[in-house]
């Protein structure tokens, strides 16, 4: 059997070295050990990656792709399929909702550009004369809630949103993107996100952007929930400015800095 150090596993399989310690750490992944003490994999580890990667896409936590692989490894694939199926029953349901959500805010982000193109240009500051402050100010369709500041949070099941305040602080912190995926989606961000001054919150980032990026922000943001739970974002609307808030576990600092930089 042909056998392989970590560096090299991770070359084939395009995971992260750090994110294979941990799958080991979790118990997703085994490892032989040299005299010395080295990592050694065989090649059967590359299926089980991928194994693992499809089921990180689906939604799936670690316990249950742990799980899942134990039907896997039986091989049986009428078993993996029975096992599969309540395991993403829900999921679609989850989808839309979270679909929902973001086309609620993409409209209202729609009508408080257009009420703001309806504005008058004037000289002096910005007061509940202008009407831009004013509550109830904005045109009923637009559902923009009168100009007020619009919150969105980006995690799963946000209707349980105080059981699911604490659920990316105890996501594992480790990323199912990898390779091309990977570098596609940190090119992504950075290109979102480019020009932002990044300010320093507790546990996280806030930076301030047009709000016109809104849809290129919530769009990776949703993914991100996918391949790494982990990640906490939260969108504020505040009249022209969209404030972006992400957050992640210390252990996932260093991931979210790759993604979106060190505060200023």
């Amino acid at each position: 059997m042909t056998s392989m150090r970590i560096s090299q596993l991770a070359e084939r399989s395009g995971v992260p070295a750090t994110t294979l310690r941990f799958y080991e750490s979790a118990g997703l992944l085994s490892a032989d050990r040299t005299p010395a003490g080295y990592r050694v994999y065989g090649e059967d580890a590359v299926e089980r990656l991928a194994f693992i990667g499809a089921a990180k896409h689906l939604g799936l936590a670690l316990e249950e792709i742990g799980e899942l692989a134990g039907v896997w490894e039986a091989g049986a694939c009428r078993d993996v399929k029975a096992d599969l199926r309540p395991r993403i029953a829900a999921r679609p349901a989850e989808a839309e909702a979270l679909a929902a959500e973001l086309a609620a805010f993409t409209a209202s982000l729609r009508g408080s550009s257009a009420h703001l193109d309806e504005l008058p240009d004037r000289a002096g500051r910005c007061d509940p004369e202008c009407g831009f402050l004013a509550p109830n100010s904005a045109p009923a369709s637009g559902g923009s809630r009168g100009g007020q500041p619009v919150d969105v949070v980006l995690s799963p099941g946000r209707r349980a949103a105080e059981q699911e305040a604490e659920r990316w602080r105890a996501a594992p912190v480790a990323c199912s993107l990898s390779g091309d995926g990977l570098r596609e989606r940190t090119d992504r961000w950075r290109e979102a996100v480019s020009g932002a001054n990044r300010a320093a919150v507790p546990e996280g980032l806030r930076l301030p952007l047009p709000v016109d990026r809104v849809a290129r922000i919530a769009e990776p943001a949703a993914a991100e929930q996918v391949c790494c739970p982990f990640f906490d974002f939260r969108l504020h609307l505040d009249g022209p400015y969209l404030h972006l808030e992400v957050r992640a576990p210390a252990d996932g600092g260093a991931l979210l800095t790759g993604l979106f930089g060190s505060a200023d």
